[in-house]
């Protein structure tokens, strides 16, 4: 599973013209989904987003996590894009991309685990098209990835 992760002071997102989630100081996490991947790296991305720590301590040093942050949440926003390839086009390919039904579990598998170990966590919805807007702080953006199995 791959996440581009946003330090942001506030972020919502809308479907069709309505809200359908948001979240203040904290993170905005972009999801995709490897098609190799299994709950297993849903649950570790998920304990590596929980424990990053990009918030600023009192010495102006990235030292803090979610937990550490009073009132912090997520807003996870399910993006197969963030797969896409392009090293030999100009037009991505997303072939590493879960198919839809297995990137909707795992993103719900991250979002399960995530919100089991402390943190405030909403969503978009998954498959739709989805207007996310969101102030970013400092700015702060982090890409993770835990690999997918190899089968």
């Amino acid at each position: 599973m791959r996440a581009v992760v946003q330090r942001v002071s506030k972020a919502s997102v809308s479907v069709e013209g309505q809200e359908v989630g948001k979240c203040g100081a904290g993170f905005v996490v972009w999801v995709a989904a490897h098609r190799n991947d299994t709950p297993a790296q849903a649950e570790k991305l998920a304990r590596r987003i929980a424990g990053l720590r990009i918030f600023n301590d009192e010495q102006g040093k990235m030292n803090l996590s979610l937990a550490e942050v009073p009132g912090s949440s997520v807003l996870a926003i399910s993006n197969f894009t963030v797969y896409g390839e392009t090293a030999k086009n100009r037009r991505p390919s997303f072939i590493e991309a879960a198919p839809f039904e297995a990137g909707k579990v795992l993103f719900d598998r991250f979002v399960e685990t995530l919100t089991g170990l402390g943190t405030w966590v909403e969503t978009g919805v998954f498959g739709a098209h989805m207007e996310v807007c969101a102030v970013n702080d400092g700015p702060v953006t982090v890409i993770l990835d835990v690999p997918p199995s190899v089968e």
